[in-house]
């Protein structure tokens, strides 16, 4: 399959191979991987954990107290670090990346939401391979409770990916742990409905002491990821070719098949917030236009009716007051006032700043 948007979480068990610095050879086969996929014409996007690691091998493996602030200290100093490797890899085949950090309220306030899935849209678009941790030096709950698994998936809902692929240095899922039971049997696939009790008791603890997620954290991730219409995937990270065969169709590891598709996950979210207040009413021409499936310009905008923030649901309706479609607004109400009825061209003149063309994008629009 080409042309897919996929999500790849490397944890700390991944990149160091179970030895307390990371693997290169591993970090190298990894990016390798990466770059072929960008050749094949995928989106790939990394969740990378390794910062702490990275930090604890720059500073010689110091004897610290187990408290947050020496975490984060660790993770200052490792995330430049691990971010310099990133960069001199995947150089190597002329891939450019770059580091994004974030914390959980980025991706729980909608404005903020919005603005990074804006910036991963640019550096997809600009065939930048974003590389996502989380920003540990001011986040706290994190580091005790997350790892990135969680991030992981709320990237993958993010960008609305297709795959989001968990690596681990387990084969996936096991109806019990392998390493203490040998007659434990791999779990190949989860379909489509809720996820069995029995799955989420063979699912324990981390046990190698490197990273802060165990499988418990990557099933939670897998089951918010299929609900966004994500196709998940539990792998182990040093398979040969692990992402190629993923990608190109091979079940591999435990694979979880998504509950929705991204569009109705979407139009969900949109019709959830359509009891409101907030208006901007079109012109014949702009509710042809939505009709056919376009975008809503400014130039089609006759009035705005409420106080709204970008990324808000609002009405849109035509000059009798007919309800034709609910959207996701890009701009505040006060911006679309000054720019209505003018051409895309001149937002930028009349507001200093632009957000792209479209007030709001075909994509979260629902015409009804």
């Amino acid at each position: 399959m080409t042309g897919q948007r996929i999500v790849v979480k490397l944890g700390t068990s991944t990149l160091t191979e179970g030895t307390k610095r990371l693997f290169t050879p591993r970090l190298i086969d990894l990016v390798r991987q990466v770059a072929t996929l960008r050749s094949q014409g995928h989106q790939v996007v990394l969740v990378s954990s390794g910062a702490i690691a990275a930090g604890r091998e720059a500073l010689g493996y110091p004897t610290l107290p187990s408290f947050i602030p020496a975490k984060q200290m660790l993770a200052a100093v490792g995330q430049p670090r691990l971010m310099a490797i990133y960069e001199q890899f995947f150089a190597i085949y002329n891939e450019k990346v770059a580091q994004v950090l974030l914390t959980r309220t980025d991706l729980t306030d909608r404005r903020r939401f919005l603005n990074a899935r804006n910036t991963f849209d640019a550096l997809l678009a600009h065939k930048i391979i974003p590389i996502v941790n989380e920003n540990d030096t001011v986040a706290t709950e994190e580091i005790r409770f997350g790892d990135n698994d969680s991030l992981s998936a709320q990237v993958a809902n993010l960008i609305e990916a297709d795959l989001l692929v968990l690596l681990t240095d387990q084969e996936g899922l096991f109806t019990d742990d392998p390493r203490q039971n040998p007659q434990a049997r791999l779990i190949r696939r989860v379909e489509v409905g809720a996820i069995p009790d029995e799955i989420w008791r063979a699912a324990g603890d981390t046990h190698n002491g490197l990273g802060t997620g165990g499988m418990v954290t990557k099933l939670q991730a897998a089951d918010l990821a299929r609900h966004g219409g994500t196709t998940v995937y539990i792998a182990k990270g040093d398979e040969t070719d692990i992402l190629l065969r993923i990608a190109r169709g091979e079940t591999i590891g435990t694979q979880f098949l998504p509950v929705t598709n991204k569009l109705e996950g979407r139009k969900r979210y949109i019709l959830a917030g359509g009891n409101v207040e907030n208006e901007i009413v079109v012109d014949a021409g702009a509710c042809r236009a939505l009709g056919r499936g376009g975008s809503l310009l400014p130039p089609g905008i006759v009035d705005v009716k409420g106080d709204f923030d970008r990324g808000d649901t609002v009405r849109v309706v035509n000059t009798a007051g007919k309800v034709v479609a609910l959207g996701l607004v890009n701009y505040p109400a006060q911006d679309v006032r000054a720019f209505r009825g003018r051409r895309s061209s001149e937002i930028e003149e009349i507001l200093g700043y632009t957000f792209g063309d479209e007030v709001i994008h075909r994509n979260n629009l629902v015409v009804l």
